[in-house]
């Protein structure tokens, strides 16, 4: 048991202030912190960008004036940074490649479902997230190994109701970890078997694939870290059939791990569970690309 990577997931939340994206820092001191705190956020596999119901609410009808602004603040702030987050003017290969749209305050809007906030997107500020991944694109090295505004989801930390608080109804915070866990490993895996990614990009997504596919599909076989190893991974039987578990052999997997107390195969397949159940209650829209 001591030789079973116990450490292969690792979950961090890194927050930065929605207000830097709409004001100036106050001063030298807050300029420093906002650049300190979205390196920090360099590490991370998956970003969201909130969307507040909230607002939508108070522009009904005009939507497209809080939602414009929302996005112009989110490529203005990315682009106020963008010196002090580049070295040297270079790409930046650490960076996270998955941007995620949610919608927070989601109970605020119970008829509309992930479908729906994703075409009110779309039609709303369809240029505008175009814009904004052409700002991130510009960040990092190998842009086709990016996505931003493909995922959707809904959140709510509780029902909210003028004489009581229902915090057992809510909605979607059951996916940020799965999300966090999973769709960088299914996406990366896809990405570099269809693009000719440059060594050290490869080597930064992928450094952990073979470990982690290996634990969903309950193999002991552990994969080295080295990038040749992982071009060989990412053609073998393993990877393939880790990326493609899904249905009666994704649940039988779980099932047999819970059994044996294999907390972590457990874990990643309850995630993957979870992910195809937020697809069929419409809560979750993954990107097929």
């Amino acid at each position: 048991m001591k030789a079973r990577p116990f450490d292969a997931l690792r979950m961090v939340w890194h927050d930065y202030p929605g207000e830097w994206f709409e004001q100036d820092v106050n001063g030298p001191e807050e300029a420093r912190r906002r650049i300190d705190t979205f390196r920090s956020l360099l590490r991370s596999n998956v970003a969201f960008l909130l969307v507040d119901a909230q607002k939508l609410l108070d522009n009904t009808g005009e939507e497209e004036r809080y939602l414009k602004s929302l996005m112009s603040n989110f490529r203005t702030g990315l682009l106020s940074i963008k010196d002090e987050l580049l070295e040297d003017g270079k790409p930046l290969v650490q960076f996270p490649r998955i941007w995620t749209m949610a919608l927070s305050k989601a109970d605020l809007l119970p008829d509309v479902d992930v479908y729906q906030f994703r075409d009110l997107l779309i039609d709303k500020v369809g240029e505008d997230l175009d814009e904004l991944r052409k700002v991130i694109a510009g960040l990092i090295e190998a842009s086709d190994a990016l996505s931003v505004g493909e995922d959707f989801v809904l959140l709510s930390s509780a029902k909210f109701e003028p004489d009581k608080i229902k915090v057992t109804e809510r909605i979607g915070l059951d996916l940020i970890l799965p999300m966090a866990a999973i769709l960088p490993f299914l996406r990366h895996v896809r990405w570099s078997q269809a693009t000719q990614l440059p060594r050290k990009v490869a080597e930064s997504l992928l450094s952990n694939a073979g470990t982690l596919a290996a634990a969903l599909i309950a193999r002991k076989k552990r994969i080295p870290a080295r990038v040749e190893n992982l071009l060989s991974f990412l053609n073998s039987d393993l990877a393939n059939e880790a990326a493609k578990l899904a249905g009666d052999k994704l649940r039988k997997i779980n099932t047999d791990a819970l059994a044996r107390h294999d907390q972590l195969t457990a874990t990643l397949t309850g995630f993957r569970m979870s992910l195809d159940s937020g697809e069929r209650e419409q809560i979750l829209l993954r990107s097929r690309r």
